[in-house]
């Protein structure tokens, strides 16, 4: 019988239990999928603690798989029963299962070369950092960005794709581990917090001059500081929480600092057409070809313990990615 991980309250890893599930032949324009490898997000954690809330209680959670097309639903074109796709934010959460119904255009093929496990690590992670270098703020030679979190799933595809595009990163991490992790996954310069001032290194290697962009997905013990590393009309781009929520931003912040631009992005606002995320996932895919950015480092677990993988996500012990198998 299929089975899922359900949340079911808010609260800590031992809210998701295991449940078993009926899975319905795939409605129109949807797809059902039997899965193979879904990765783990801090969404997900967002979802489980309340942050974010779920739709009710209790629900499923999870928002990217990869997996293998097991039935096609009517009006579906350009998917076939076998094909090999995976999706990333496909409406409600529910990722964490064996099987699922998704609605078909938000799956994205998975180029050959690249398993499975590799795409449930890639997908969404990937296209965050292709909205983030690409659209958010289109990144170009010459420029400085600093990457919170540089040794996480999303941080070390940003220090190979922000190298890629002739730009130098200063990474920001926790430990000088995961410093050696970020520098050898395109970092320019890591920053190790705790160990130094990551304002002030910033400010002295760029002769106070500042960045042209901070991607910050750390909140709470880092948004404010950040706007001290920007450069006049610079851009923070403030996509995660993993501390906790930041604290309110007084808009006078931002002229304050140099008439700076703040955004608080979302992948969903990104892929709202078939157009987009078909867009997006290509140059993902072109990128991860090319040789250029490459999967980071990969933890797998047991879908049924989808509890440990939210307490090492926690406890951020873990550089790269973590996916489930089922």
């Amino acid at each position: 019988m299929p089975l899922a991980i359900h949340c079911a309250g808010n609260g800590g890893p031992e809210q998701l239990v295991v449940v078993p599930v009926e899975v319905s032949s795939p409605a129109r324009h949807h797809v059902r999928l039997r899965q193979t490898a879904i990765g783990v997000n801090f969404d997900d954690v967002y979802n489980r603690t309340g942050l974010y809330p779920l739709p009710s209680l209790p629900h499923g959670i999870g928002q990217e798989a990869v997996g293998v097309v097991e039935e096609v639903g009517e009006g579906v074109t350009g998917i076939q029963v076998g094909d090999r796709v995976g999706y990333a934010i496909a409406g409600a959460p529910g990722a964490y299962a064996t099987h699922r119904c998704v609605e078909a255009w938000r799956c994205v093929p998975i180029p050959r070369g690249i398993d499975d496990v590799n795409g449930a690590a890639l997908l969404l992670k990937g296209l965050t950092a292709e909205m983030l270098v690409r659209r958010v703020w289109r990144v170009g030679p010459g420029q400085r960005a600093v990457v919170h979190a540089a040794a996480g799933g999303v941080g070390l595809l940003l220090c190979q794709w922000l190298r890629h595009l002739g730009a130098q990163s200063f990474g920001v991490v926790s430990s000088r581990e995961k410093a050696e992790a970020a520098q050898a996954h395109g970092c320019h310069h890591a920053i190790v917090e705790g160990e130094e001032d990551f304002v002030a290194c910033v400010r002295a290697a760029t002769k106070d001059k500042g960045v042209d962009v901070v991607y910050d997905s750390v909140g709470l013990l880092t948004l404010m500081r950040s706007l001290a590393c920007i450069r006049p009309r610079g851009m923070l781009v403030a996509y995660g929480n993993s501390s906790g929520a930041p604290l309110p931003l007084d808009l006078l912040e931002l002229s304050r600092h140099g008439s700076l631009f703040c955004t608080r992005p979302s992948l969903s606002d990104y892929t709202r057409t078939v157009q987009e995320l078909q867009r997006a996932a290509q140059a993902l895919w072109t990128v991860v070809q090319q040789g250029a950015v490459k999967p980071p480092p990969i933890t797998t677990m047991p879908l049924i313990d989808a509890a440990g993988a939210h307490r090492f996500m926690e406890d951020r012990s873990r550089i790269g990615a973590i996916v489930l198998l089922p």
